[in-house]
């Protein structure tokens, strides 16, 4: 294994690990503060990191935005940086206890919803053999939701709610991934940091909505402090740094490989949380396992149908549609 390869396995680990790791720390800060306000100091932390970034390596011309389709990067800003984060977080809190656990083995399903997702936008329909991944995977889920004990599903159903904001919210996130192939022109960085400002107008509003009609608290200046060391992982730990390791590792080892690597966000947040002192339930970690099996499996197919496909004459064998959405869907920002 050349030193530049293992680099990048080592960077997709630690990204994928910072991204684990988001779910239990929300844990804590949602105990002080509510997501959606949360969500605004986060990720005003990771655009002014990105911004200095940018101009570091495209220049003041970067920001010249003259003729781009500024309203469609504001639409998948605001799926990406606003969907995204509102719907999963506020899921992750009404769920309770296990909302840490069960947002972050959902995840697993967004290299999933990346093929539902092209399926409709692209009219490009997935493998069979991936359908089989898909269902694969929501069995996980599933597992993982009820501990094993499926009557659940039928005799809470005030959970669907939560349940359904937290699935709603990884396709948000697919949809801003998506949304990059429509800036060919844009460098990864480029796109991250204009949809994160553009994104944060959007969050900024409905925040400020939320607030002004009291359907949530403002926050106390104590709320506040409690939350600075939530704010400093969320913000620069997984926020920025998570999303540069991954995409230069991504770069050393391909998308196909990297993204084997998100079966590590569901195993660093039970692993946190068992540490913490709530351990998942033996179902749940057969939950999880069945997911995270699901994706290696459904890579293993993809590469292997990309292979048979285009044969060894090829001399420039692309990925498939829906393999680079998934490659995508964890890729561009968290």
């Amino acid at each position: 294994m050349t030193s530049k390869y293992s680099r990048g396995v080592l960077l997709c680990v630690i990204a994928a690990a910072s991204w684990g790791g988001m779910f239990p720390v929300m844990t804590g800060a949602l105990k002080h503060i509510d997501p959606f306000t949360f969500t605004c100091i986060r990720y005003t932390i990771a655009g002014l990191c990105f911004l200095p970034l940018l101009l570091a390596l495209e220049g003041r011309a970067s920001l010249r935005l003259g003729g781009e389709r500024l309203w469609l990067a504001w639409f998948l800003g605001t799926s990406g940086f606003a969907g995204f984060q509102f719907l999963v977080f506020l899921g992750q809190k009404l769920v309770g206890k296990d909302g840490a656990l069960i947002a972050s083995i959902m995840m697993v399903l967004q290299p999933l919803l990346g093929f539902l997702a092209n399926w409709v936008v692209r009219k490009v329909a997935p493998p069979k053999g991936a359908l089989v991944f898909i269902a694969m995977s929501l069995v996980g889920v599933l597992f993982v939701i009820t501990n094993g004990h499926l009557s659940i599903l039928i005799q809470r159903p005030q959970q669907y709610g939560a349940d359904g904001l937290i699935i709603l919210g990884a396709l948000c996130w697919v949809i801003y991934t998506m949304g990059g192939s429509f800036f060919p022109h844009w460098s990864p960085v480029k796109y991250t940091t204009v949809t994160t400002g553009l994104g944060l107008t959007s969050a900024y509003a409905i925040t400020a909505i939320l607030l002004g009609t009291g359907l949530i608290a403002v926050p106390t200046g104590d709320s506040l402090v409690a939350v600075i060391p939530h704010l400093a992982y969320m913000g620069l730990a997984a926020g920025f740094c998570g999303v540069l390791f991954w995409n230069l590792g991504n770069k050393a080892i391909g998308p196909l490989n990297g993204v084997l690597f998100m079966d590590v966000v569901p195993i660093t947040a039970f692993t946190i949380t068992a540490f913490g002192g709530h351990k998942p339930g033996g179902m749940q970690i057969v939950g999880a396992l069945i997911s995270a099996t699901a994706l290696v499996l459904n890579n293993m197919y993809l590469r292997r149908r990309q292979s048979s496909l285009t044969g060894p004459a090829a001399a420039k064998p692309a990925a498939s549609p829906a393999a680079t959405v998934s490659a995508k869907a964890e890729a561009v920002s968290r």
